[in-house]
């Protein structure tokens, strides 16, 4: 069993995350996103991590994509990470933002260049008659970007300004360790759950 809960659901973040890295045999960016359609049903899908800090947790994705109407619809919005190797789960649940232009161009040229082809070339969501169809369309994007590859109007990032993060670890006969975070103002509370 752990000593108690950290003060600070960020920074156990953070020490998990690094753990996760040098011992996950999949990707440990890998977080469950779920959202709510217009009708309350809920949807989830894998997306990737690429950013987490005192404002929150950062991902990806076109603008025109079911998640991000969804999100345009009810922002708020959940992640769930799973580390078999280390017996770790995190719940975080809040409100999302779209990040700024200037963060989404910053993170789209780190891309590989095949990347962002084929952000140009999804119509992510959308019905798509056959695969030939988009791989015509990542050949067009080639053929009309043959230099440097600029970020489409319609791309780019979230941010998931934590207001809840749980952290569950796995323990010997199902006495799990599990800590719930509530952000109140700027200031976190902290209390433990019975697994």
């Amino acid at each position: 069993m752990t000593a108690g809960p950290a003060p600070d659901p960020l920074a156990l973040f953070h020490d998990l995350y690094e753990r996760a890295s040098a011992q996950e045999d999949g990707d440990p960016a890998a977080v469950a996103l779920a959202t709510v359609d217009a009708s309350g049903a809920p949807s989830v899908r894998i997306v990737l991590l690429k950013g987490v800090d005192e404002r929150g947790f950062t991902f990806f994705t076109n603008y025109a994509s079911r998640k991000a109407s969804e999100l345009r619809r009810d922002p708020r919005a959940a992640l769930c990470f799973h580390w078999p190797s280390i017996a770790v789960q995190v719940r975080v649940e809040g409100v999302t933002e779209r990040v700024t232009a200037e963060e989404s161009d910053a993170y789209f040229a780190t891309r590989p260049r095949e990347s962002q082809l084929s952000a140009w070339a999804s119509r992510q969501s959308e019905a798509l008659a056959s695969r030939a169809v988009l791989i015509s369309r990542y050949h067009e994007a080639d053929r009309r970007l043959p230099g440097r590859v600029p970020r489409p109007p319609f791309w780019g990032g979230y941010r998931l300004v934590p207001t809840r993060v749980e952290f569950w670890r796995g323990e010997e006969h199902r006495l799990h360790d599990r800590s719930f975070y509530e952000r109140t103002g700027a200031a976190w509370t902290v209390r433990l759950l019975y697994p």
